[in-house]
């Protein structure tokens, strides 16, 4: 999925998602506005976006005292959860299963080796129909929430301002294979990138 997560960006409806899950505001300078979290903070607010009866078994990734993306927690559960980046001008946080990991490591790691925009979907399409790169056989899910640094209250360790979002992943899904429109709806589910590698329904938030 993604992204402003893991993944690249993918704009929809004034909405930034991270297909989770490495941001490209996140190679930015870090805003004033951006909380310094310690290593429980940032496990306490990744998981957010996740329902709550799974957010206690989800694996966790943060940042270290250098700015780099490190493991905070390893869970048990099926869900892997990226804590904000003060790298970012807003604040965001996603959740996606653990299936989708290959795809989400190798899009940060292309970005960090210097690949960007287009280049990063070009990079992992490729890999993936050559099979170096796996996709998950099954859906799969990814949640965020997304908004300015200000709706992040790190007394309650909340952010009620963010805007969530909710999409599941189906790789290579069409209109045909789904029943589904690919065109952004309001009322309905939709499928976004049909048809390709990222291909994956968009809840709205409101349903």
């Amino acid at each position: 999925m993604l992204l402003t997560i893991a993944d690249r960006g993918l704009r929809v409806a004034g909405v930034t998602l991270l297909s989770a899950v490495a941001l490209s505001a996140q190679e930015a300078t870090a805003p004033s506005t951006a909380p310094l979290l310690n290593v429980e903070q940032q496990i306490a607010v990744a998981v957010l976006p996740l329902p709550t009866e799974m957010r206690a078994g989800a694996s966790v990734l943060g940042y270290g005292a250098d700015g780099k993306l490190v493991p905070l927690r390893k869970g048990a559960g099926g869900m892997t959860c990226l804590a904000p980046n003060r790298g970012a001008p807003r604040f965001h946080v996603a959740c996606y299963h653990n299936s989708l990991e290959p795809f989400m490591a190798r899009g940060r790691s292309l970005r960090a080796s210097g690949v960007t925009g287009d280049a990063v979907d070009s990079a992992r399409f490729s890999e993936i129909k050559s099979g170096k790169l796996a996709m998950p056989k099954t859906p799969a899910s990814l949640y965020s929430l997304t908004g300015d640094w200000a709706t992040l209250d790190v007394a309650s360790l909340t952010a009620k301002g963010a805007r969530p979002l909710f999409v599941v992943y189906m790789p290579f899904a069409t209109t045909q294979t789904t029943g589904l429109p690919e065109r952004p709806a309001r009322e309905t589910p939709w499928l976004m990138n049909a048809g390709t590698p990222k291909a994956h329904i968009m809840f709205v938030p409101e349903m």
